[in-house]
């Protein structure tokens, strides 16, 4: 499966960060779209919102793909079953929906505490 991310998001790199310790099986391959060709793949799309390609080819995005990946980590595999039920689904994709509201302004208190904690 490959995860594409924004890796000039602070909230997306932690995000990974997190992800990639706990894929233990290597079942995931990240693909920062900021610095790496992303072929066929709408890269202004992949900015935009969370991705991910199956080993299907199958491409899903926004709350279906963090439930795609939950499925893969063993950690999370009961949260991804859980998150594909209907009434599951619906609500964490307008939660997403939400918080990409709310990612911009989000993103530049990351990047100022980030900024204030290197001159400590």
């Amino acid at each position: 499966m490959i995860v594409y991310y924004d890796g000039g998001c602070p909230l997306c790199s932690r995000e990974i960060r997190v992800m990639r310790r706990l894929d233990r099986h290597r079942r995931l391959s990240f693909l920062d779209v900021t610095r790496h060709d992303v072929g066929d793949m709408d890269r202004d799309a992949l900015l935009r919102q969370f991705h991910v390609r199956g080993t299907d080819g199958q491409t899903v995005s926004g709350a279906a793909a963090f439930a795609a990946v939950w499925r893969e980590l063993p950690a999370l595999n009961w949260l991804g079953r859980l998150a594909t039920t209907r009434p599951v689904a619906a609500v964490l994709e307008w939660a997403y929906r939400g918080f990409l509201r709310l990612r911009p302004r989000l993103q530049r208190v990351v990047r100022r505490l980030e900024r204030e904690g290197e001159g400590v």
